[in-house]
């Protein structure tokens, strides 16, 4: 790529960032539904526990919004920013062994200094610092609402992960027994409605941010005049 077109691209990310910073519409989501014919010819070929999964959620949630034939998309769902039911699955062994098919996303920042904690508690949970998301990917709902709320206590300094690995072992247990595990059932702490990105800082060299800020000015005044005719 030449240099011209180095600076363009970087330009035109720049413009996109103050864009999005300043108007939002940095996610969308998909208001619509899938046809449920196609949703059920898609998860017919799919492995007993991704079908298993999809069947559930689909029971709880509805039809979800997007499906194609690697995974289902549900937008707000329930207490859930977003689900993932996916296609193909992941081998894992911890509290016992399963599959992890399905993935629940919430809004919430998590502390730098938290992050590896959060690897030491479980492999299966997923951090974004600069799109300031958690998500928990296992084989059903209440594995990741557990998940995420021991993951809440070890971010605010109420466990550590070797005690947060025990919690979710004794709650998922007591689940699967049928017994009292609020821990499984739904969120023990009051999930984040705003914006929850990082953006992080600026620390590229002048003389480059120089060039590509007159790509932006360049950008936007060229966007104006087209709005304009």
């Amino acid at each position: 790529m030449k240099q011209e077109e180095k600076l363009k691209t970087a330009a035109i990310s720049m413009a996109s960032d103050i864009k999005v910073q300043t108007f939002g519409g940095a996610e969308k989501t998909t208001e619509t539904v899938a046809d449920m014919e196609m949703v059920q010819t898609i998860i017919n070929n799919w492995n007993a526990m991704s079908k298993k999964s999809a069947e559930l959620t689909i029971e709880q949630y509805g039809p979800p919004n997007e499906a194609i034939p690697s995974r289902l998309i549900w937008y707000n769902n329930g207490p859930w920013k977003r689900t993932i039911v996916y296609r193909d699955e992941i081998p894992h062994d911890f509290p016992q062994p399963h599959t992890d098919v399905i993935e629940q996303v919430i809004d919430y920042r998590v502390p730098p200094e938290m992050f590896n904690e959060l690897a030491k508690f479980d492999g299966s949970l997923i951090v974004e610092k600069t799109r300031g998301e958690v998500s928990s990917r296992c084989d059903m709902e209440a594995a990741n609402f557990t998940a995420i709320n021991v993951m809440n206590d070890i971010c605010t300094g109420k466990l550590t992960a070797e005690k947060g690995r025990n919690l979710l072992c004794e709650v998922m247990s007591a689940y699967m027994m049928n017994r009292p595990a609020p821990y499984a059932e739904t969120f023990q702490f009051k999930v984040s409605t705003g914006e929850t990105f990082d953006t992080d800082k600026v620390i590229i060299a002048d003389e480059m941010l120089h060039q590509a800020t007159e790509k932006v000015e360049d950008i936007i005044e060229s966007d104006s005049s087209n709005r304009t005719i």
